[in-house]
């Protein structure tokens, strides 16, 4: 299937379904993501927010829908030509951010970043490092390099997280939660990150429960509640303007 040059990933009717169908984390979701959005993706805990993110990379395995990432449909097993989808090849293009940071404890923040370019697509050592440099120097960390996870500051290492998804060149970042399990302190500088991020046009998908970086830096807000797309549109639109009760209700806790 041919997409428009502009629909980066195109999600249709996907659904995630457990305990033979009594549970569904996901329910009929469809949207379509362009290129250069800052999609941020709001809604109660257990909603399916989480779920539809880690399912854009197949993370979680969909029980029914399509994934159509760069015109290739990723949930099928097999490519147009007819030969196995590489799932991992089209995961190189996706960068991934997690709530917890999944730092190697054992190697240095450079080796860190450098581990994957060198490995999964073949980066000379030098310019890997030249590469990582710069993108710690970006988010103000060139000079722990040579640091251990350990001896890092919880924001410091999701800072980390972020340029080391970075170095593979992604077309689209994808953040699960990435401040939930900081201080509170340190939620601002990772937030920063994703500002200049944002600015730069790299296309986002962002589940957060910072509902002022939602308004601020998206340009398009998903509600989702109980596996279902409730409401979606621009943050004047889902935060001045809600239409559905759900949201309303939803928006009336969070908003002090």
């Amino acid at each position: 299937m041919s997409v428009t040059n502009d629909k980066l990933i195109r999600v249709q009717g996907l659904k995630k379904y457990y305990n033979k169908g009594r549970i569904k984390a996901l329910d009929g979701v469809t949207v379509d993501i362009d290129r250069g959005d800052v999609m941020v993706v709001i809604g109660p805990s257990g909603g399916g927010k989480s779920t539809f993110l880690r399912s854009l990379n197949l993370l979680e395995t969909p029980t029914e829908g399509q994934i159509i990432f760069e015109g290739v449909d990723i949930t099928q097993k097999k490519d147009a030509n007819g030969k196995k989808l590489d799932i991992d090849l089209h995961r190189q293009k996706m960068g991934m951010v997690f709530q917890h940071f999944n730092l190697f404890p054992h190697m240095t923040i450079l080796e860190n970043m450098t581990l994957a370019p060198v490995k999964v697509k073949g980066v000379p050592q030098a310019e890997a490092e030249k590469k990582a440099l710069e993108l710690l120097s970006r988010v103000g960390l060139a000079d722990r390099a040579d640091a251990y996870p350990i001896q890092l500051s919880g924001g410091q290492k999701q800072r980390v997280a972020i340029v080391r998804a970075l170095a593979m060149e992604p077309d689209v970042m994808l953040f699960d939660e990435p401040t939930s399990a900081l201080d509170p302190e340190m939620v601002g500088e990772v937030l920063d990150v994703m500002r200049e991020l944002a600015k730069s046009g790299m296309t986002m998908v962002v589940v957060t429960h910072e509902m002022g970086f939602a308004r601020e830096v998206g340009n398009r807000v998903l509600f989702m509640a109980e596996g279902k797309l409730v409401e979606e549109g621009t943050p004047d639109a889902i935060f001045n303007h809600p239409q559905s009760p759900r949201l309303q209700d939803f928006l009336s806790k969070v908003l002090i």
